[in-house]
C-alpha cells in the first residue's frame, strides 16, 4: 500500500450562481474584540468569498471566526477576540452565494461508492471496530508526511505511565515523525519525572510498583525545574536522554504547553494564560498537515477547532488535513465528531496500545 493524495477539486466559478453572486457586504469592527452584527462565522471547510468580482479562498481557516478583508486586499482568519477596531468584517449568514460566501464541504474526490444494501451492522466508530485498514493507511500516511508535510501531535499524560508508550513515542520523535507537540502540564512533568527518576506519580512506570514517598516526586521535578528556569536547562544540568521531552528538545520540535487551574508547579514553559496558549498552539496547527490527538477529551476538542479540513501549500495546492482522535473512551472521540470537527477520524483503543503499534507498523521499535 502506497500513500496517494487525494485530488482536490474547485468549485466551477462559471456556473450562474457563482457569477450572478453579489460581492460580500464588510463591515469595519466598531471596538477591539467585537464582531459587528451578522458577521460570518468560519467553518472547518474551504470557503469562497467574492471580492469585487472575484472568488477568493481564506486560507488560513478554522472553525468559529471571522474572516478580515485586510488593507493589501487579502482574507485574514481572525478569532473575535482579536478583532482590532476598523478590522473589515465580512457579512453574511449564508453559504451558497447568496451573499458572495460559498463552502465547498466536498472539495477532494474520494471513492464514494453506495453500498449495496440499506441496513448494514457496525457503521459507527467503537471498542468493537476493526482498526486494522485504520493503522496501514496510518503507517503510510505518516511515511509520506515525515518528508512531505508536518505532523503534530496531541498529548495527555498517559503516554509517561508506560515504559514502552514511553520509548515509542521517542523514537516517533527521533526518527522525524514528530513536528509539534501540544500538551498541558502534566505530559511534559510525569514524562520529565519518568526521565529523572523513572517513575510517574511516584510509580515505577515498568513494574507500576509505589516508591517509598513517591507522591513527592512530581512535585520535587516541577521545583526542581523551576530552580534550573527551563525544561532544556533541567535536561542539560542532570544529563537526561529519556523520554519524550528530551526527544522534543534534543531534535528541536516546538512544543506548547497549555496551563490548566488544576496544575501542580507548574513547569516554566507552562503558559498560563489561556489566550496565550491558545495562540500558540494555533501556532503549531497553522503548519501541520496531520494532526494525531491522543488521551486528551480537552487539548482534542480544542485542536479540532483550530484545524480546518485542507491546508493550501506553498505552490498553491490545497491538500486535506488528517485529523486523528484516539482514545479508549467512546465518548471523547464521539464529543470531537460533536463539536463539528466531522473530518476526523476516530480510533477507539488505549493510546498506549495505538503508540507502540504505530512504532511498530513504521519499523522503529525493531532493533
Amino acid at each position: 500500500m502506497s500513500f496517494e493524495m487525494p485530488e482536490y477539486i474547485h468549485p466551477d466559478f462559471t456556473e450562474e450562481k457563482f457569477a450572478s453572486a453579489p460581492d460580500v457586504q464588510v463591515m469595519c469592527a466598531e471596538r477591539d474584540g467585537v464582531a459587528p452584527k451578522d458577521y460570518h462565522s468560519t467553518s472547518m471547510y474551504p470557503e469562497y468569498f467574492k471580492i469585487n468580482g472575484q472568488w477568493m479562498l481564506a486560507e488560513e481557516s478554522r472553525m468559529d471566526s471571522c474572516v478580515v478583508l485586510t488593507n493589501e486586499g487579502k482574507l485574514a482568519v481572525v478569532e473575535a477576540r482579536n478583532l482590532k477596531k476598523g478590522d473589515k468584517v465580512i457579512l453574511g449568514r449564508t453559504e451558497k452565494c447568496e451573499e458572495g460566501i460559498y463552502l465547498h464541504a466536498n472539495g477532494f474526490a474520494e471513492d464514494k461508492a453506495e453500498l449495496e444494501d440499506q441496513f448494514v451492522f457496525r457503521q459507527g466508530r467503537s471498542r468493537e471496530t476493526a482498526y486494522s485498514c485504520d493503522y496501514d493507511k496510518l503507517y503510510e500516511l505518516l511515511r509520506y508526511e515525515k518528508e512531505h508535510g508536518n505532523i503534530l501531535w496531541v498529548m495527555g499524560p498517559a503516554f509517561a505511565f508506560d515504559y514502552d508508550a514511553r520509548r515509542s513515542m521517542q523514537l516517533l520523535v527521533d526518527n522525524g515523525y514528530v513536528h509539534g507537540v501540544l500538551a498541558g502540564n502534566a505530559l511534559a512533568t510525569h514524562d520529565l519525572e519518568a526521565a529523572y527518576l523513572g517513575t510517574a506519580l511516584g510509580q515505577d512506570i515498568y513494574s507500576q510498583k509505589s516508591r517509598p514517598n513517591g507522591h513527592y516526586n512530581h512535585l520535587d521535578i516541577c521545583n526542581e525545574v523551576r530552580r534550573c528556569g527551563s525544561i532544556p536547562a533541567f535536561i542539560k544540568e542532570h544529563e537526561l536522554d529519556d523520554g519524550i521531552m528530551c526527544s522534543c528538545v534534543k531534535n528541536n520540535v516546538p512544543f506548547v504547553l497549555a496551563g490548566s487551574i488544576r496544575d501542580d508547579g507548574p513547569l516554566p514553559e507552562v503558559i498560563g494564560d489561556v489566550y496565550e496558549a491558545a495562540n500558540e498552539m494555533r501556532g503549531l496547527v497553522r503548519k501541520a498537515t496531520t494532526v494525531i490527538c491522543m488521551a486528551t477529551m480537552l487539548h482534542t476538542i480544542a485542536t479540532g477547532n483550530m484545524t480546518p479540513s485542507f491546508r493550501v501549500t506553498k505552490d498553491g495546492t490545497v491538500r486535506p488535513i488528517y485529523l486523528y482522535a484516539v482514545d479508549i473512551d467512546e465518548f471523547v472521540v464521539n464529543k470531537l465528531l460533536d463539536r463539528g470537527s466531522l473530518s476526523a477520524k476516530t480510533i477507539v483503543t488505549n493510546v498506549q496500545d495505538f503508540i507502540t503499534h504505530v512504532a511498530d507498523g513504521l519499523g522503529l521499535r525493531e532493533a
